[in-house]
């Protein structure tokens, strides 16, 4: 079986700044009526090295194929991208037309103006009302230092509006006679009844330090009603990290994952959490969303037409779920010439029609239209995730929507995954995250405070 990550390092090797002119033709169930964005300068974009990246590269080909406008992709892994893009916006000229930023990135680049507002370039552009509102992060109102489109300008675009879902084994929980799971509860019972590690793991998701842990245990944290700080749009940085919500998050999260998970629970990344659902060493695995495709893929996965997809569940039951969105957005740096922002707007528009669009979700993309995501494609069995995708981003919320959120992820991503592996017991970990968060919104000038430290 293919190694579904080894495929995608050999994509970044060969298509980093690698012109896409003479690009693989079209999906044939994509030929249809596209936008004319007519001729346009060449661009090159910043991509990251992300499980949604192919369906991405095949999107980008059909529109080099209909357009004959050449685009080029600096395809990064994760942990090289915010560099990048810092670099980028800093020098005289930027290399890049268009910078694909993490939803947590964003109000550092906004609040700089090292960002051209997309109106400023084409009046005509609009966010058409198809297009899902992404926890609204490629707004800024700069008065209000918020992202919101109430009196904010239009900042960029997504390609994907990312969140969590579980996706499940269904032969092997219809074998053992029981449902999708709805809540966390739920899907510590379903692991017990069916793992049989090390041949079969009941459950896994990301451990590994720093974006990886804090973003995956987002849902748990969320899932309590408790978020970092007291109320981050009202402006009140009281820092609720060491709450004892937070702390009962964290001992699910732990449990989950010391029953059900690998030993090196505390160092699994994406790529492993997907190789073990893919390779049928996992009954259950929270990924993004953007790496369904990597469990259909019969070139891929062992697992193909067994797994089933289940909204974010229930952290406390009865309560609403967290979902945390961890959207990318398409940005256009201010340091680069007229003509290339024109054209990198010129993609941008055309990526988000509906024929587009459907011809990314058939090429394993992730698409952003509620049109595309209700479509025929839905009653696919390849699709078979869409309706739980649905169910989870009508609820979802942006998370570290502050311009320090660089920082603090540093400090929960270290502070959580020591105490997964027990160098930290959790409430001192989360001790120590919420003095050191603090200290970040203290240096910053943020209104912002302490709740009592948690007994240790």
């Amino acid at each position: 079986m293919l190694d579904p990550m080894a495929a995608l390092r050999r994509a970044v090797a060969g298509a980093t700044l690698v012109g896409l002119a003479a690009a693989a033709p079209a999906p044939a169930a994509a030929q249809g009526k596209f936008l004319d964005v007519g001729k346009q300068a060449p661009i090159t974009i910043l991509i990251n090295a992300s499980p949604w990246y192919a369906g991405f590269e095949k999107a980008v080909d059909l529109y080099v194929k209909q357009t004959g406008n050449e685009v080029n992709l600096d395809v990064t892994p994760y942990g090289g991208m915010l560099e990048k893009a810092r670099n980028a916006v800093r020098g005289s000229t930027s290399p890049y037309d268009i910078l694909n930023l993490d939803s947590g990135w964003t109000i550092e680049f906004y609040e700089a103006g090292f960002l051209k507002p997309l109106g400023e370039i084409d009046a005509s552009i609009k966010l058409p009302e198809e297009v899902l509102e992404c926890g609204n992060t490629f707004w800024w109102n700069a008065d209000k230092r918020y992202r919101t489109p109430a009196g904010g300008k239009l900042m960029g675009v997504p390609p994907n509006c990312n969140i969590h879902i579980v996706a499940y084994r269904a032969d092997l929980f219809k074998q053992a006679g029981i449902e999708a799971p709805k809540t966390y509860d739920d899907v510590l019972a379903a692991c017990k009844k069916v793992q049989n590690p090390p041949g079969l793991y009941g459950f896994v998701t990301r451990g590994e330090r720093g974006n990886g842990i804090r973003y995956d245990f987002s849902t748990f944290m969320l899932g309590h009603g408790v978020d970092v700080v007291a109320d981050a749009s009202g402006g009140d940085y009281t820092v609720t990290m060491n709450s004892p919500k937070v702390l009962a998050a964290l001992n699910q999260f732990i449990t989950l994952m010391k029953t059900c998970a690998p030993t090196n629970a505390g160092s699994l990344g994406q790529a492993d959490v997907i190789q073990l659902m893919s390779s049928g060493k996992a009954a259950m695995v929270q990924t993004v969303i953007a790496a369904w495709g990597n469990y259909e893929d019969k070139t891929k996965s062992a697992v193909a037409g067994k797994v089933a997809a289940a909204p974010v569940p229930q952290a406390v039951p009865g309560q609403k779920a967290g979902v945390a969105i961890g959207n990318w957005n398409f940005t256009v740096p201010k340091n680069t010439p007229a003509d290339r922002q024109k054209a990198a707007v010129a993609f941008m528009k055309w990526f988000l029609t509906g024929e587009a669009q459907r011809a990314y979700a058939e090429a394993g993309g992730i698409p952003v239209r509620v049109d595309t995501l209700k479509s025929d494609l839905a009653q696919k069995p390849q699709f078979s995730w869409m309706p739980a995708y649905l169910a989870s981003i009508e609820i979802g919320q942006p998370t570290l929507g502050f311009a320090e959120s660089a920082e603090v992820e540093q400090v929960m991503g270290l502070r959580l995954n020591q105490a997964l592996i027990g160098e930290l017991a959790p409430a001192k970990a989360l001790n120590l995250a919420a003095d050191e968060i603090a200290a970040i919104f203290t240096r910053t000038g943020r209104k912002t405070g302490k709740l009592p430290p948690l007994p240790e």
